[in-house]
């Protein structure tokens, strides 16, 4: 299966470095190149791709503008987006998830890594890393102390299983760590994860994080890490 990614940049250069690169994966493909955020919704539109790789600082129409346009589209579900910039803020993190983006990386990335950041996206995985996105996931997504969760009943739909799950994505735990702790294979916790998103309409692992923190049942520890309610 060949994978099909959108490049969404203002600089020619980059994007042409980008294709050159994405093009030596015999399993990724580039299907078109936009300028700005709103050539990047169009083209997500016409092409369907698998992956869109999108900055964030670009004219008329910014990335996280457009990164929301393309994720609130049900048409356009199947396509998912990875932030890719120079500007690796906690709060642009913190936007890019809330948007819908599947991944944060800067563009100091590693020609490797970014192939396998590609296919980890296009795979419905997240490219929140447990050491380096705990702390801002508790900061930011956590729903403040002196606020009540929102939506709690929303975790009605998920079995006893299935909310741990979704806990344990929620500290930042990969597949194969969660089936570690849990004494279970990777594809069980794989597909305990994947139900847990359909119930919960989640695109993906991000989203679930979000979910976890909104709905209060996993929420921010006085250490900056997480306390699961379960």
């Amino acid at each position: 299966m060949t994978l099909k990614v959108l490049l969404a940049d203002d600089q020619a250069l980059l994007r042409g470095a980008f294709r050159m690169l994405l093009d030596t994966a015999d399993d990724i493909t580039v299907v078109g190149e936009a300028a700005d955020g709103g050539e990047a919704v169009r083209l997500t539109r016409e092409l369907s791709p698998d992956v869109v790789i999108m900055d964030i600082r670009m004219p008329e129409v910014d990335g996280l503008t457009a990164t929301s346009q393309i994720c609130a589209d049900p048409e356009l579900r199947a396509s998912r987006i990875l932030i890719l910039t120079t500007y690796e803020t906690d709060e642009y993190v913190a936007q890019a998830l809330r948007a819908g983006a599947s991944g944060f990386i800067g563009k100091g990335i590693g020609a490797e890594d970014l192939l396998d950041a590609v296919r980890t996206i296009a795979d419905g995985d997240t490219l929140l890393s447990p050491a380096a996105t705990r702390s801002l996931v508790a900061r930011f997504l956590a729903t403040p102390d002196d606020a009540p969760p929102s939506h709690p009943e929303r975790l009605a739909v998920l079995t006893p299983r299935e909310r741990e799950m979704v806990a344990l994505v929620a500290t930042g735990l990969s597949n194969q760590e969660i089936a570690e702790r849990m004494f279970l294979s990777p594809y069980t916790v794989r597909a305990h994860v994947q139900r847990a998103m359909m119930k919960l309409e989640a695109r993906d692992r991000a989203q679930l994080v979000v979910i976890a923190y909104r709905t209060g049942l996993v929420r921010a520890a006085p250490d900056g890490g997480t306390d699961s309610l379960l």
